[in-house]
C-alpha cells in the first residue's frame, strides 16, 4: 500500500510517463521500484479512475504513455494517507510513506495517523520487555532485544516531536 501512496503522490505534484514516475519514486524513496510493481499498480489505478493513460508520440521511438491523476485519485490518496490501519501502524515504509505527505492532512488526521503508530511502537516495545526477561543477560539475543527496546523508545520520543509539529497548519496548495 506505501507504494500506492508515493506513486500517486507524485503523480499529484505532475503528470509522468512510467520511466520516469519510476525515476521519482525511487529517489524520494532511496530503493528501487520494479517495473513489474509499476505497471500493474498504474493499469490498477487506471481501471479504477484514479489516474488517466495517454499516448504520446515519440520521433523514433515507440509511443510512451503519460499517467495523470484525477480527482478520484486525489480521493484515493487522500483516503490512504488519513488512515493508518492497525495491521499495517507497525510497518515502518507503511508509517513513513505517510509521515512524507503530512502536507496534505488535516492536523487531526496526522494526530491520528501518530496516534497509530504510537500505538504499534508502544505494543512492540511491551513485547519486547516480556520477551527479554526471559533472556540471558550476556547473550546475542539480550543484545538484539535491548537495541529493539531502544529504538522503540527513541522512536516513542521522536513521535512526540513530530505530535507537537502535526499541529501546524497544514500548507496551502
Amino acid at each position: 500500500m506505501w507504494v500506492d501512496i508515493v506513486m500517486l503522490a507524485n503523480l499529484a505534484k505532475e503528470p509522468a510517463h512510467g520511466y520516469e514516475l519510476r525515476q521519482r519514486v525511487e529517489k524520494g524513496l532511496g530503493t528501487t521500484l520494479s517495473n513489474n510493481s509499476l505497471y500493474p499498480t498504474l493499469r490498477r489505478f487506471t481501471e479504477a479512475g484514479a489516474v488517466t493513460r495517454t499516448p504520446q508520440a515519440q520521433r523514433g521511438r515507440p509511443t510512451r504513455h503519460v499517467y495523470e491523476i484525477t480527482e478520484v485519485g486525489v480521493e484515493m490518496l487522500h483516503d490512504m494517507l488519513a488512515e493508518l490501519p492497525e495491521d499495517l501502524a507497525g510497518d515502518n515504509a507503511e508509517f513513513m510513506a505517510r509521515l512524507a505527505y503530512f502536507d496534505r492532512l488535516t492536523i487531526a488526521e496526522r494526530l491520528a495517523v501518530l496516534e497509530a503508530r504510537t500505538r504499534a511502537v508502544l505494543a512492540r516495545a511491551a513485547r519486547t520487555d516480556e520477551h527479554i526477561a526471559d533472556v540471558d543477560q550476556d547473550s546475542w539475543t539480550r543484545i538484539a532485544l535491548d537495541e529493539v527496546l531502544s529504538r522503540s523508545h527513541a522512536e516513542l520520543r521522536w513521535l512526540e516531536t513530530l505530535r507537537v509539529r502535526a499541529t501546524e497548519p497544514p500548507l496551502e496548495d
